[in-house]
C-alpha cells in the first residue's frame, strides 16, 4: 500500500516537474522574444540595426523573418539594409517579393543589401544591381540615364553608400577589409564609386549564370586599376565558363605582378 502510495506521489512530482518546466521554458521564450521585440522598436537607430543583424540567427523562423521584414520599412537605411542582409541569410524565400520591392529603396546602400539578399536566395534579380554597378549599363544594354529601372540608377549615384555597403557585406576584394569603415572614410575622399565596389559587385557576378555577366567579366580584365582586374580575373575562374578562356589569356602580361598571378591561376583552372 505504501509503495503504490509513494508511486503516486512520484508520477505526480514528475508531471509537477514537467509542468513547470514547460512554463518555464515558455517563459524564457517569451522574454527573450520580447527583447528583440523591443530592439526592433527601439528609438536609437542603431539598436534597430543591431537586433535586425542577429535576427539571421535564426533561419526559417516565422517570428524573425516578419521582424526583418518589418525592419524593410525602417526610416534609416542602416536598419533597412540589415534587415534585407538577414533575410538573405535566413533561407526563407517567403520574403522574396518584399525584398524585390525594396530594390526601389532611395538609399544605394539598400539597394545593394537588397540585391545580395536576392541573390543568395536564388532570385536572379539580384544580379542586375551588380552588373550594373561593374558595366555601368543594365543587361538590354540600354544606358541607365532615364532608364526605368531606378533601383540601378540609384546604386550607380550612390558611391559613398556603395562603399560603405562593401565593408558590410564583407565580400572580398575590399583592401580594407580589417578598417572600421569610418576610418576608410576619413581616408578615402572619391566622389566616385571606387574599385572597391566594382570589385564587390565582381565577385558576385561571380555566381550569375547569365553568360552576359561573364562578357562583363572580360571586359573588366582590361580595366584600367589593378584591383578591378584581379577581381576579374578570379571570379571568370570562379565561374568555370571554359569557353571564355581565349579571351583572357592576356592576363599573363599583366605590368601588375599580383594581376598576373591571379591569371595563371585562372587560366590553368580554365585550361583543366
Amino acid at each position: 500500500m505504501k509503495s503504490s502510495i509513494n508511486r503516486k506521489i512520484t508520477l505526480v512530482g514528475l508531471s509537477l516537474m514537467m509542468a513547470v518546466s514547460i512554463a518555464s521554458a515558455q517563459t524564457s521564450s517569451d522574454e527573450e522574444w520580447g527583447i528583440l521585440q523591443s530592439g526592433a522598436t527601439s528609438s536609437k537607430p542603431e539598436q534597430r540595426a543591431s537586433t535586425m543583424r542577429v535576427l539571421q540567427l535564426l533561419p526559417n523562423n516565422a517570428k524573425a523573418i516578419g521582424l526583418a521584414e518589418e525592419g524593410l520599412k525602417d526610416k534609416q537605411p542602416a536598419v533597412r539594409a540589415a534587415a534585407a542582409l538577414s533575410l538573405g541569410a535566413m533561407k526563407s524565400k517567403a520574403p522574396i517579393p518584399k525584398l524585390r520591392a525594396a530594390l526601389y529603396d532611395k538609399d544605394g546602400s539598400v539597394v545593394m543589401a537588397v540585391a545580395k539578399a536576392l541573390t543568395q536566395l536564388g532570385d536572379e534579380k539580384g544580379y542586375s544591381v551588380y552588373y550594373a554597378i561593374v558595366t555601368g549599363t543594365r543587361k538590354s544594354g540600354e544606358g541607365l540615364i532615364g532608364s526605368e529601372e531606378k533601383e540601378l540608377d540609384q546604386v550607380l549615384s550612390s558611391p559613398k553608400q556603395l562603399t560603405a555597403m562593401a565593408f558590410e557585406q564583407g565580400i572580398g576584394y575590399v583592401p580594407y577589409g580589417g578598417v572600421a569603415f569610418g576610418v576608410y572614410q576619413a581616408i578615402h575622399k572619391s566622389e566616385e564609386a571606387g574599385p572597391e565596389v566594382r570589385s564587390v559587385a565582381i565577385r558576385v557576378l561571380a555566381t550569375d549564370p547569365d553568360p552576359r555577366s561573364g562578357k562583363a567579366l572580360v571586359a573588366m580584365t582590361t580595366n584600367k586599376d589593378w584591383l578591378v582586374r584581379n577581381a576579374a580575373f578570379d571570379g571568370l575562374a570562379r565561374r568555370d565558363e571554359k569557353s571564355l578562356l581565349p579571351d583572357i589569356l592576356g592576363g599573363l602580361k599583366d605590368e601588375n605582378e599580383g594581376v598576373k598571378i591571379t591569371a595563371a591561376a585562372a587560366i590553368i583552372r580554365l585550361s583543366e
